[in-house]
């Protein structure tokens, strides 16, 4: 196994970054994540340099954001699993300060990319979520930064994913790497929180899976995932991620590639592609979707 593949959690932390992963860092050309652990009422300030960005919060509420002196204030949330956040988009070489009274966790995740837009506020109304999948299988999206949501970026590419406990996601397993029959070619993160069912907290003790492979047996991962962990994915199919009973699983996906066009186009394992057909007479579980804009749902 590729020791740079899985990062435990804590293997990327620097100072007050609970997470720290470039693109040379993660071994590819765009895509990156910043997790920073805001002290209370204490200024951050990142500067993109060659990459375009989103800013997220995670744990975080009433989050103000400068973009190179323009001021966005972030509702925010308490948790990944308490609701969905508005966020504010951050263009290339821009100096991101970002602050909360209450300090907390705001992920910045960042696509290297050659044109420079301008900052813009994404309300939290306007997050599409979706439900996907059925059955075992069924797991809520967040799609607010994709591209048919969001076209207002060059490169970047984000969505989170919450899947109930004892379900999968990202299954079948799938891929958008640079094989002939891939679409799209994309590097992806996988940041990961761990909660604890029926509540908005975040568990020390839970758990989950998350499998990577390529058909020529090159990468063959299969690792228990736990709170705070990165998995990159640089090329093959990932999934499933699954999350173990009593502990949903959260993920922020950051996708960027060298196409042309922003796209998250994906092709299944050939193998596994089946298994979709059988979700048309499948419920999907009741217990999705999870998070709202107003709240928890469970």
């Amino acid at each position: 196994m590729s020791p740079s593949l899985h990062r435990p959690a804590g293997s990327l932390a620097d100072g007050d970054l609970a997470v720290s992963l470039s693109p040379d860092e993660a071994g590819w050309a765009f895509s990156g994540l910043v997790v920073i652990l805001l002290a209370p009422s204490v200024e951050r300030s990142i500067d993109l340099g060659d990459s375009e960005a989103v800013v997220l919060p995670l744990s975080a509420i009433d989050v103000d954001v400068t973009i190179d002196g323009q001021h966005f204030r972030l509702d925010g949330r308490v948790s990944v699993f308490d609701r969905v956040t508005d966020f504010v988009y951050a263009p290339r070489g821009a100096t991101v300060v970002v602050s909360a009274g209450d300090g907390g966790e705001v992920a910045i995740a960042t696509a290297r990319c050659d044109r420079r837009l301008e900052a813009r506020y994404g309300p939290a109304d306007n997050v599409a979520v979706e439900l996907r999948g059925a059955g075992p299988a069924t797991r809520q999206v967040n799609n607010f930064l994709s591209p048919e949501v969001w076209p207002h970026a060059d490169k970047l590419m984000c969505v989170e994913l919450i899947t109930p406990d004892g379900n999968w996601s990202s299954y079948p397993p799938h891929r958008h790497d640079d094989s002939p029959e891939c679409p799209v070619n994309n590097e992806e993160i996988y940041y990961f929180r761990i909660g604890v069912a029926g509540t908005s907290e975040y568990s020390a003790d839970g758990f989950g899976m998350h499998r990577t492979y390529t058909p020529d047996g090159s990468i063959d991962v299969n690792v228990v995932i736990h709170d705070g962990d990165v998995f990159c994915v640089p090329r093959g199919y990932h999934g499933p991620c699954i999350a173990a009973p009593g502990y949903p699983m959260y993920y922020l996906n950051v996708l960027a590639g060298p196409g042309g066009e922003r796209s998250m186009a994906f092709c299944d394992d050939p193998t596994h592609h089946w298994v979709r057909e059988t979700w048309a007479g499948m419920a999907p579980d009741p217990r999705c979707p999870m998070t709202t804009k107003d709240g928890r749902t469970q």
